[in-house]
């Protein structure tokens, strides 16, 4: 006797609102071949099951993180061929972070001269009263 749930899956829709997503984007992942071909029920519309839906987190935090489309790809194609890949899997997140880590420092020297100038602003209007 088979008392095994079914997992629960779901819409595209619902996969794109869960991930924030649109189901525009969410396509054309798989076409891009950052998502693996996702399942489909009985009438042929796709089904995303929670590991699909974890998958397209990782790919919503490293585009966030600015990781360009085409190392994206590299990173899927590297995790679909298995173990033997961790390696490259591994400097290729390390090559990401060190470019973040770069972002993040310019983006902290930027932020210096925004608070420069709302101060500067502060202290003129300050002035103007």
């Amino acid at each position: 006797m088979d008392i095994s749930t079914p997992e629960t899956t779901l819409t595209v829709g619902e996969a794109a609102d869960r991930v924030g997503l649109t189901t525009y984007t969410l396509r054309w992942y798989e076409q891009e071949g950052l998502v693996a071909p996702v399942g489909r029920d009985s009438a042929g519309r796709r089904r995303y099951t929670a590991g699909d839906v974890n998958w397209l987190f990782l790919l919503t935090r490293l585009r966030r993180t600015g990781m360009p489309v085409r190392d994206m790809r590299r990173y899927a194609e590297l995790a679909r061929q298995g173990d033997s890949t961790l390696g490259a899997r591994r400097a290729l997140f390390e090559a990401h972070r060190a470019r973040v880590l770069e972002r993040m420092a310019d983006l902290e020297e930027d932020l210096k001269v925004l608070d420069h100038k709302i101060d500067a602003y502060r202290r003129a209007e300050k002035g103007t009263r």
